[in-house]
């Protein structure tokens, strides 16, 4: 690999940017490829196929070629909103997964450093907090503070911004008031039935390890939906 080229693969990974590396594995000849922009002729005609890997984020090669096509996709932002305890290990679980996760609690005795070491933290509340945070249909929330005043304008943000994946901590009794709240506000029918609510996947845990589980399980299967 030339070393223009991994010093450009180093800037675009810095900037968290959509792109793929094409190799001809019996040249070793490789090239930065995104989507609109044209290749070099030693790529052009296999363009078909590595837009199609690219599209489904996978790697590869094309059949009956020596094409080779690793793809790097951009870190998928997750906003959690509570610094509970369950978000603790909401956010071991995300380590070794592609989401970028932000942490919102106006509650700086919750939402510390030292209980959440090397995470975004926004100490504000979710009106002023979304002004720092670009945001739009690939985010995904996931509200656990229970409490109306921080989880309602966090998910109707998310409403109106059609989040990819929205859901929201408590019972169903919690969740059919919190629906409610929303129906009062305006929102329709349909924008409601998008909240995950009760959130997380029915795994039958109890614990807040668990429940983290069901809630990251959930999330991961969004995800390859979207």
């Amino acid at each position: 690999m030339r070393l223009e080229v991994l010093r450009e693969i180093i800037k675009k990974k810095e900037k968290k940017l959509e792109f793929a590396i094409v190799t001809d594995l019996s040249t070793g000849i490789s090239e930065i490829f995104e989507e609109n922009k044209k290749l070099s002729e030693n790529f052009q005609k296999y363009n078909r196929e590595i837009n199609k890997f690219f599209k489904s984020k996978k790697n590869g090669v094309i059949e009956e070629t020596n094409i080779f096509i690793e793809t790097y996709i951009r870190p998928i932002k997750v906003i959690i909103v509570g610094a509970v305890h369950i978000a603790q290990y909401l956010v071991d679980f995300a380590k070794s997964l592609n989401f970028e996760i932000s942490i919102i609690d106006p509650r700086g005795y919750f939402a510390s450093e030292q209980r959440f070491p090397n995470m975004k933290i926004i100490n504000k509340w979710p009106e002023e907090a979304f002004k720092e945070i670009n945001t739009n249909e690939s985010t995904a929330l996931i509200a656990l503070t229970h409490d109306p005043k921080i989880d309602d304008p966090a998910l109707q943000h998310a409403l109106n911004k059609k989040f990819y994946y929205i859901g929201a901590l408590g019972s169903k009794k919690t969740h059919e008031n919190r629906c409610q709240r929303l129906k009062d506000a305006g929102f329709s029918e349909n924008q409601i039935q998008s909240i995950h609510g009760p959130i997380g996947i029915k795994l039958g845990g109890k614990s807040a390890p668990e429940i983290a589980l069901s809630i990251i399980s959930q999330l991961v299967s969004e995800t390859y939906k979207k």
